[in-house]
């Protein structure tokens, strides 16, 4: 019978093998510590930019018999599972516009420091406190039963090069802003290595297959499969990302305005590599935190594939009696709502590893946004919409409150995860406590 090892290194140090291979043996039962076999519990927040079309959005309904607008069609099968939260808003003051205080304080909770970001009709600074992502993170890297290799992973997608609020959604502490990674080939670096140019890419795997090998022969025939499953899992993106080589080399960045990465013709793809590579780094426990953020506060991104002219952020100042815009707005933000879909059927689809059920069922994902209409720049109603489970809350639900502060929401996360915070951001919005979701 196979021996169990108290930790993954010494596993590798009594079989002899390389550090190399360590990444692919997070997941395995067998060099589970024996204390941790709790279900896992994960958290993706996805964000999207520039407010909703709330006639589109929002079910009119409220409790377990709701019917999905246009906007969250996609998500249609999965109701059951969903969570609707209308009237939570975002009533942090200060310093900045509400592009930069709806995108710093989203997910701080608390305000901006004064600095000198220009916006509309003020200035602003970073946020003035850790992302409720961090904290969560920060809360599961000091248990040895819950950390992972990484803790958390920031993914984006055409984020510009530029570093202010308008950019950053996580914050690792006050002033601290972190910066996503937005080139998909530069996060499987980081996962799986350093690999020096992007056309040796045919096979990172030829210098494990020996130690693939030797893992194979002595662990359990179950926790094969497991290592096997993850080893074709990043094959197959190796080979998505080989077939991909256009996106920087054939299609050259232009230099706009604002500094940002418009490649919309390659903005579908680059979603799908970016979810494709979430999806496999929680298969194999890198980390149970991650952010997936689309695009940036007053994001000009276009949408030629779904035959729409216009800016993302031009259009969602247009009024209400604009039909048109109206029309488009909800067809961009359907096309939001695709992919994170896309990510929930991903995690459907995908067994828990070592566990019961699919990584779904212990995974939550969030798809939000710093404003909740654009041409208002209100943050009342920002839109949190969450799928999954594992955290403790009823599904199969829409929800309608009054204005309550998003504060509350933010530690029904941390409460989610066993992290019993009293107050996160700014205190003044956390006297009623947790939003009870359960």
């Amino acid at each position: 019978m196979p021996r169990f090892y108290q930790s993954r290194r010494e596993f590798l140090q009594h079989a002899g093998l390389s550090a190399a291979v360590l990444p692919f043996l997070g997941n395995l039962p067998c060099l589970a510590m024996s204390n941790s076999q709790k279900p896992k519990q994960r958290l993706v927040i996805v964000f999207s930019p520039n407010g909703v079309v709330k006639k589109t959005f929002w079910p009119d309904e409220v409790g377990d018999k709701f019917q999905l607008k246009e906007t969250l069609q996609p998500f249609s099968g999965y109701e059951d599972r969903m969570l609707i939260v209308k009237g939570v808003s975002n009533r942090i003051q200060g310093d900045g516009c509400n592009h930069i205080r709806g995108m710093g304080c989203l997910l701080t909770g608390i305000e901006l420091r004064p600095g000198n970001i220009q916006t509309a009709n003020s200035t602003g600074g970073w946020a003035n406190g850790c992302s409720i992502d961090q904290e969560i993170k920060n809360f599961l890297q000091a248990n040895p039963e819950t950390r992972t290799r990484f803790g958390s992973l920031e993914f984006g997608v055409l984020i510009p090069d530029r570093a202010d609020p308008f950019t950053r959604l996580v914050y690792s502490g006050p002033n601290q802003p972190v910066t996503p990674i937005d080139n998909p080939y530069e996060m499987f670096a980081r996962l799986y290595g350093q690999v020096k140019d992007r056309e040796n890419l045919h096979s990172i795997f030829d210098d494990l297959q020996e130690d693939l090998k030797k893992v194979r022969s002595l662990i359990p025939a179950e926790d094969r499969r497991l290592l096997d499953e993850q080893a074709a899992h990043v094959r197959d993106i190796e080979k998505a990302l080989q077939q991909d080589q256009s996106i920087e080399l054939n299609h050259p960045v232009p230099e706009l305005e604002l500094g940002i990465k418009e490649e919309n013709i390659n903005m579908p793809r680059l979603t799908r590599m970016n979810i494709d590579l979430i999806v496999n780094s929680l298969m194999a426990d890198f980390a149970r935190i991650a952010t997936l953020q689309l695009t940036f506060s007053v994001s000009r991104l276009k949408m030629p594939w779904l035959g729409i002219e216009g800016d993302h952020h031009t259009l969602s100042h247009e009024p209400d009696k604009n039909e048109d815009a109206q029309v488009a707005l909800t067809k961009m933000n359907k096309w939001f709502a695709e992919q994170v879909a896309h990510l929930v059927r991903k995690l459907d689809e995908t067994p828990e590893p070592g566990g019961t059920g699919s990584m779904l069922d212990h995974t939550t994902v969030i798809w939000t946004n710093e404003l909740g209409t654009g041409n208002t720049h209100s943050m009342d109603d920002i839109p949190f919409v969450m799928i999954g489970g594992n955290l403790g809350f009823k599904m199969g639900r829409s929800l309608k409150f009054d204005r309550v502060p998003h504060n509350r929401l933010l530690m029904s996360l941390a409460h989610g995860f066993g992290h019993h915070i009293e107050r996160f951001g700014n205190p003044d919005y956390c006297g009623d406590g947790p939003l009870v979701l359960s």
